[in-house]
């Protein structure tokens, strides 16, 4: 797959376009070794500083990035014997999100999340990421067999936002993403929510009302989109990059509010640059607090999870 460069890395992809170039060259032209060296050397000089001084726009653009690590790269990279469940019994089955039973190093766990897709056909068949209410009445189903059986939950959230269209509407949308996030927070089994890229608006906490709420170095999490919220305070979409800088939606500003509770740092260029490389990172954490939270009763996570969401604006 051909790299994808966002509008601020156009000097990175120049420098490696050159080492392109120069690579093709050598076996007709001589070596250019000590050259190409050079210039990786300055591509990594470069990629390092920029993406050490991300405002929160940057940010916004690098967590939608199309070749950013989405759930079925974590499914591939961290569980086995993955089984997909389908459908809320209900309506139908929604392929925004998908969820069944795995094995998490070792443990039997539910896992879930958000699916955008990665090219035209499956980012139509995953709307997006964007779930419609038989998604989230889906997410309570697989809780249900959680708390059912005493399984973790381990969900990944990438998301702009739940669907808003009319038949979503009609199927009683808002409902349904109440009951999903309700249904997280009176689990008595762990429950552990990772912001993978996009955490967007109540399709969001839907299936993030967890004990542990984890989020990548540079992924975003907010109540609207910065372009939203850039249509409402100034009716100016354009503006949406000052919107993002006042929204507080990285991770060092909503680890401080207490939003979220830990922070995963990324390769260098961010997931997309090293898939693996974050992907097991993702892992490791997750296995760390998984850990930590199985030490407690159910009583004790559904008392830890009201008092970490009751802290969520609390004046000292």
């Amino acid at each position: 797959m051909a790299t994808h460069y966002l509008e601020f890395e156009k000097p990175i992809a120049e420098l490696e376009a050159k080492i392109e170039e120069l690579t093709l060259l050598a076996p007709s032209a001589g070596s250019f070794d000590t050259e190409i060296e050079g210039l990786r050397r300055k591509a990594d000089q470069l990629r390092r500083k920029t993406y050490a001084e991300l405002d929160p726009w940057k940010k916004t653009q690098v967590a939608r990035h199309p070749q950013r690590p989405h759930l079925i790269d974590y499914v591939a990279g961290l569980l086995e014997d993955f089984t997909e469940l389908r459908g809320d019994r209900q309506f139908g089955d929604d392929q925004a999100i998908i969820g069944g039973l795995a094995r998490f190093r070792g443990r039997a766990v539910v896992v879930m999340g958000h699916e955008k897709g990665h090219d035209t056909a499956t980012r139509l068949t995953h709307n997006f990421g964007m779930a419609r209410p038989e998604g989230y009445r889906k997410a309570v189903r697989l809780m249900d067999l959680a708390d059912r059986f005493g399984l973790p939950v381990l969900s990944f959230v990438d998301t702009a936002g739940a669907y808003p269209g009319l038949g979503a509407e009609e199927r009683g949308q808002a409902e349904a993403i109440a009951r999903s996030t309700e249904r997280g927070l009176t689990l008595g089994v762990p429950m552990i929510s990772t912001i993978t890229g996009e955490g967007g608006s109540g399709g969001a906490i839907a299936i993030a009302a967890a004990n542990r709420v984890l989020m990548l170095e540079h992924s975003i999490y907010s109540v609207i989109s910065p372009e939203g919220a850039a249509s409402i305070l100034w009716r100016d979409g354009a503006r949406a990059k000052d919107a993002a800088a006042a929204m507080k939606i990285t991770g060092p500003d909503l680890l401080s509010l207490g939003i979220v509770d830990r922070v995963i740092e990324e390769p260098v260029g961010g997931a997309h640059a090293d898939r693996d490389a974050a992907i097991t990172r993702v892992g490791d954490v997750l296995e760390e607090e998984l850990t930590a939270l199985e030490t407690l009763d159910p009583a004790a996570l559904k008392r830890q999870r009201a008092d970490r969401f009751y802290a969520i604006g609390r004046l000292n």
